[in-house]
């Protein structure tokens, strides 16, 4: 991929963070600005610095990183995903469950979705979309057996 001007200078300021944090000589900082303001692709400027703690400056769209962050990041540098909170866990699998129990494991996907949502918020944690599935089908559950029950006693009055 052919380099563009912006990720020239990307690759600059890489190269003066590491010559301010004493990693580059001045004459090795020098012909490394050279190369890079001479480079043509994306490849080469990202062998300029991938001696460097940053990285590479940029990297191959295929190799694009997860989670929305952008490809100039190496996956070695970003952040450790948050863990996921285990009732939120818990409440999905109960949810699903729901399925081959009849609705039994309804109440206690409500009671772990209700208690994890509460966690995430207080402690960031992940798992809001596991919390909020269990929460949707223990509600279902529920309602439904209030459905099944509703008409068993309306028949059994009629």
């Amino acid at each position: 991929m052919l380099a563009a001007h912006a990720d020239r200078e990307r690759t600059v300021d890489v190269l003066r963070a590491g010559f301010a944090e004493g990693r580059l000589q001045q004459p090795e900082f020098e012909r490394r600005v050279a190369r890079a303001y001479e480079a043509r692709t994306v490849g080469e400027l990202s062998l300029i610095v991938a001696d460097l703690p940053q990285g590479p400056v940029a990297v191959q769209p295929a190799l694009a990183q997860p989670h929305g962050y952008p490809t100039q990041i190496p996956r070695t540098f970003l952040p450790a995903p948050p863990p996921t909170n285990g009732k939120a866990v818990g409440s999905m699998v109960c949810g699903v469950l729901t399925t081959m129990t009849m609705g039994l494991t309804g109440i206690p996907a409500v009671i772990l979705g209700h208690s994890a949502r509460a966690e995430i918020r207080r402690s960031g944690e992940g798992g809001e979309g596991f919390a909020m599935a269990g929460l949707v089908l223990g509600w279902l559950s529920v309602a439904g057996w209030a459905v099944f029950l509703a008409v068993l006693f309306l028949a059994a009055a009629a």
